[in-house]
């Protein structure tokens, strides 16, 4: 056994202790706040025997019986503003759709569900902020057209991948890590 727990964690490996995590939430044996905390510990989880305190208390899960993780989110903002910051899980693939209207992302926070994930950014006649952690290194795939699309704030580091698509047309898509004097709220 301490052979295997010196072992390198693998991304199945941290996705196996996420879905008992889930499962846990979804049945009240966790609180939303200790599933973030947890769910925060097995994705920077290095060794498989780091992980094995995180479950400890739970039952295993089958499977066929393991829930999918939110894999998508969507947050609309239409004429209006709306601001999504503090600790919150974050998805693997989360849609940002601003018409007309401002919509900030803070992730500096949230405790991200890997080591890669997609921001689908859709602005029209509007502003988008997305602020990313320190060390993320972010990939920008997305379009613009009579807009501006910016990622600032240094090259990043090792942390997660952020990988930014979408469309921007009369907007603003601003993409920036290290920033603390934002008015978020």
């Amino acid at each position: 056994m301490t052979d295997d727990a010196a072992m390198r964690a693998s991304d199945a490996d941290r996705d196996r202790v996420a879905a008992v995590l889930g499962e846990a939430l979804a049945t009240g044996r966790l609180t939303s706040v200790e599933h973030a905390d947890r769910l925060e510990a097995a994705y920077t989880a290095k060794t498989v025997g780091e992980l094995v305190p995180i479950t400890h208390d739970l039952p295993d899960i089958a499977t066929s019986a393991r829930p999918a993780l939110v894999e998508q989110q969507t947050v609309n903002a239409v004429f209006s503003k709306v601001i999504r910051k503090g600790r919150w899980v974050a998805s693997r693939h989360t849609r940002l759709s601003a018409t007309f209207g401002a919509l900030i992302m803070d992730l500096s926070d949230a405790v991200l569900p890997g080591r890669e994930i997609t921001i689908e950014a859709d602005a029209r006649f509007s502003k988008m902020i997305i602020r990313v952690p320190e060390n993320a290194h972010v990939i920008d795939e997305g379009a613009s057209m009579f807009g501006k699309r910016n990622v600032s704030g240094g090259s990043g580091g090792d942390g997660p991948l952020i990988r930014v698509t979408g469309r921007s047309m009369f907007a603003k898509v601003i993409v920036a890590r290290g920033v603390t004097d934002w008015n978020l709220a």
